[in-house]
């Protein structure tokens, strides 16, 4: 063995810093607007002949939460990356001192933590499942339908239904929301179906929140402000149905306020959107603590932000269904040279080697990416 592998943790050398983007198969459509590509950050880690890779979630204008890929792009290129290209780090624990000083910024910091948990897996020769606590060889996963035509969404349901995935979520909005959700219910009198109001309703809105409740809905996701929990609160005492929060948790304490206030039933954990796995097992094990369910969310990524997913939602209060259905639902052709297919609504843990388990296509990575760059010590 080297005197290098001989030393505690794993020496970072470089980073490689990418723009992606992934013409998606169908425009995909909620409350806050329309997308047809996946564009995102891809950064990988290098150090001592092992490579750890992560995805970051943010948008290209600050449209699911504040964050922006060319502000991200800055604060990695300029901040962050400087900060640890040339350092050793023992775990990826190692990194906090070094990221938590900064506000904000949670996809940046998540993108350079999870690429180190990738890593410093892999120098374990270990699953990256493994290094977060959870089990199992499969995960339990859902299909997110966007705002379509109500003889569309029907079509959508009733393939999703085929296949066997486990829970279908609608996105809804304003004037799309009670008669689409009445005509899935009624074609579907069985199905675990959800709906996520991205934000998109108030206050003012109950009435029309509170007739969602005849539907038997397992739960009506973020339906006030990005930023609220207070007003949340008041909106789950007066319904039947649960409320699940997403933008608004991006910490363990956030998590602790909404439900210590009321305000959710169930909470989505994004990793991306809370800074890292550090804080998503945190805000899992502050659910877990008061009995509420969580489940893994998703922003639409690739083979590599979605083999991140799987594994985080191999812990054991990962208890309902995710968003990590099969990547040949968005997109023609992935990044990873592993497909990432989902069977009857379970999708297998990717284990193609150690860390996430899944590697990159580097020739159509190539294709793909509109901008690269290499940050060294």
């Amino acid at each position: 063995m080297s005197p290098a592998r001989l030393r505690p943790g794993i020496r970072i050398e470089s980073a490689e810093l990418r723009i992606v983007s992934l013409p998606l198969l169908t425009p995909f459509v909620i409350s806050t607007g329309t997308m047809t590509a996946k564009t995102f950050p891809l950064l990988i880690l290098k150090g001592e002949g092992i490579e750890g890779v992560a995805e970051a979630v943010m948008d290209p204008t600050p449209d699911y939460l504040e964050e922006t890929i060319p502000g991200a792009m800055a604060f990695l290129r300029e901040v962050l990356l400087p900060q640890i290209v040339g350092k050793r780090f023992a775990s990826p624990y190692e990194l906090q001192p070094i990221l938590s000083p900064w506000r904000g910024n949670r996809m940046a910091k998540a993108v350079v933590e999870m690429a180190f948990w990738d890593l410093w897996a892999k120098s374990l020769g270990l699953p990256l499942k493994a290094v977060l606590g959870g089990t199992g060889d499969h995960v339990s996963v859902g299909v997110s339908l966007g705002i379509a035509p109500i003889e569309t969404t029907l079509e959508r349901v009733s393939t999703a239904v085929e296949q066997g995935y486990k829970r279908n979520k609608l996105k809804i909005a304003q004037g799309h929301d009670v008669r689409i959700v009445e005509a899935v219910r009624a074609e579907f009198p069985d199905i675990k179906l959800t709906v996520d109001a991205n934000t998109d309703y108030g206050l003012a809105d109950l009435a029309k929140l509170q007739a969602l409740d005849a539907f038997a809905l397992d739960y009506i996701e973020q339906p006030l402000a990005h930023d609220d929990i207070h007003d949340h609160a008041k909106v789950q005492r007066a319904l039947k149905t649960a409320i699940c929060l997403d933008e608004s948790i991006r910490s363990a304490s956030d998590a602790r306020k909404a439900l210590e206030t009321g305000a959710a039933r169930v909470i989505n954990i994004k990793v991306g959107r809370v800074g890292g796995f550090a804080e998503a097992r945190a805000i899992h094990d502050t659910c877990a603590a008061s009995g509420v369910p969580v489940w893994c969310g998703g922003m639409l990524e690739s083979g590599i932000g979605r083999a991140h997913n799987i594994h985080l939602a191999t812990l054991a209060n990962f208890t309902k269904p995710g968003d990590t259905s099969s990547a040949s639902r968005y997109f023609a052709r992935d990044i990873t040279n592993e497909p990432l297919e989902a069977s009857n609504g379970e999708m297998p843990v990717p284990v193609n080697g150690p860390g996430i388990g899944v590697t990159l296509d580097r020739d159509y990575l190539a294709a793909v990416t509109d901008h690269a760059e290499e940050i060294t010590a």
